[in-house]
């Protein structure tokens, strides 16, 4: 039996967090919500929603899944022992491995995913049996949620796994259904005081590196190398997601998700243009992700002329895709 994890039951780096406020099922509307978090950009949790969802546990998801294929990152042990600037891969561009999911659920289960930060991300569940989750579509519907961005995505990995400080260019909604997740969040207003890796970044590796990701690591920081993340501090969110809360994450806002406990931690998540328009044309953070985007188009083209041209093109183009 599953049960609610606190969050005076977890280490903090300091006392000041700011609360996400939370919001019951029973009195949320779509006006309320877009009038007091997505007009403005604000984080809100959203309880009751999705309490009667199955509990989507390891075994479920094995039943519902099977034999789908789906690309699994490998992190590797050491990853996050290193100094993030040394990286050659972050996010979406981490060397991956396509498996059915009932062999990644064994690596889940033998120790091998542990061993290695093995980890299902972003992976869409179009075309399998849970990409039409009723009760998903609903709690969508009740938050006034529309042009949505992506599909359903599926995030899956054993507790102690950290996705690492970054943001989006889009909104975002991420719905637990089995385990728990904390969530350390910085408001787009603390962009350089989280020095995101340079926009120039993509010129020279692509896709492989983001700039929308954080070079500090939040726990456990740099101040010698970045100073100015003393002053990212003093805005920092802290909130714990269990079962059946949804967290709508603004884009641009800055966030690092750590799985908790010991078992496996299961989420969903779509992203979702950003409502209303305004706010989208406003944000720099957005904009500088987009261009990004096309400082990366050089790299890309060379990755995708280099996949056609190997023997092998097939599998290169799918690991040119897969970073997209």
């Amino acid at each position: 039996m599953q049960t609610k994890l606190e969050e005076n039951n977890l280490p903090k780096l300091n006392n000041r967090d700011f609360p996400v406020s939370r919001i019951q099922a029973a009195k949320l509307t779509p006006k309320i919500f877009f009038e007091e978090y997505q007009n403005h950009g604000i984080p809100v949790v959203i309880t009751g929603l999705l309490d009667a969802e199955a509990d989507w546990t390891l075994d479920y998801l094995c039943e519902k899944l099977g034999t789908t294929e789906f690309p699994i990152r490998y992190n590797g042990r050491q990853r996050y022992e290193q100094d993030k600037r040394k990286w050659a891969n972050i996010g979406s561009g981490v060397e991956t491995k396509t498996m059915s999911f009932l062999q990644y659920a064994e690596l889940l289960r033998n120790g091998e995913a542990k061993e290695n930060a093995l980890y299902l991300a972003k992976a869409s569940l179009t075309n399998t049996p849970l990409a039409d989750a009723t009760l998903i579509k609903s709690a969508e519907a009740s938050m006034g949620l529309r042009l949505p961005a992506t599909d359903l995505n599926l995030w899956l990995g054993l507790g102690g796994h950290t996705t690492c400080l970054h943001y989006d260019s889009m909104d975002g909604t991420l719905m637990q259904l089995h385990g728990g997740k904390r969530i350390v969040l910085f408001p787009p207003s603390q962009l350089y005081n989280l020095y995101p890796f340079p926009v120039a970044v993509h010129l020279r590796h692509g896709l492989r590196k983001r700039a929308g990701y954080s070079q500090v690591y939040p726990e456990k920081p740099d101040f010698q190398s970045f100073p100015k993340f003393k002053l990212a501090l003093q805005h920092r969110h802290e909130v714990i997601l269990n079962r059946g809360d949804i967290l709508f994450i603004p884009a641009g806002w800055f966030h690092e998700v750590t799985a908790l406990g010991n078992e496996i931690v299961c989420s969903v998540n779509r992203f979702w243009h950003v409502y209303p328009f305004s706010r989208a044309v406003r944000s720099w953070s957005k904009w500088r992700v987009h261009l990004g985007s096309v400082c990366a188009m050089p790299h890309a083209l060379m990755s995708w002329l280099t996949a056609m041209s190997s023997s092998k093109h097939s599998q290169g183009l799918s690991e040119v895709l897969k970073r997209l």
